[in-house]
């Protein structure tokens, strides 16, 4: 009865961390998407709205989806602190919180943080095209994450399970 729990107890532990894996992989596309649907709400606010900065992060922070809001809320509550700090560091210092509870990867980040260099250091239509150019990156880093979700979401899913079950055989 102890063996059989046991037994159990390592499918279920292995197929857990199979699913994690995976929904790694499922989580990242849906995170690229939203970031790419925060950044163009930032450029109308910044361009069509003509929103101060301040102002054009809480209202994308209010609009985004949850996985994204936090990022923009963050960089919302930097530069408004009245510490003097610029809007790169607030974004750095937004960044630096947001990256490590995503799935995004280094090249995400890479994208991310060009954004925060031309925040509210150009006029209007540089950063839009600093914006747009990020969206754009963005979207093809989501087609590349779209790809790896297709081929290694159901993989690991399944690899999960068997490594489970391979350990189970080999140590009965």
């Amino acid at each position: 009865m102890l063996k059989v729990a046991g037994a159990m107890l390592v499918i279920v532990a292995a197929g857990a961390l199979g699913l994690t894996v995976s929904q790694n992989y499922a989580r990242r596309p849906r995170e690229l998407r939203a970031l790419q649907s925060a950044l163009s709400l930032l450029e109308t606010e910044i361009v069509y709205a003509a929103t101060p900065l301040t102002e054009a992060l809480e209202q994308v922070s209010r609009r985004a989806e949850p996985c994204a809001s936090g990022l923009f809320a963050r960089a919302h509550t930097e530069l408004g602190s009245g510490s003097g700090t610029t809007a790169q560091e607030a974004w750095e210092t937004a960044l630096d919180k947001y990256y490590p509870d995503s799935c995004l990867r280094p090249e995400d980040l890479t994208v991310l943080q060009g954004v925060g260099k031309v925040l509210g250091t150009s006029d209007r239509q540089d950063q839009t095209k600093h914006l747009r150019l990020a969206h754009e990156r963005l979207r093809m880093l989501n087609l590349k994450a779209e790809d790896e979700a297709r081929q290694n979401v159901r993989l690991w899913r399944y690899l999960g399970l068997f490594a489970g079950l391979a350990t189970v055989l080999i140590l009965v």
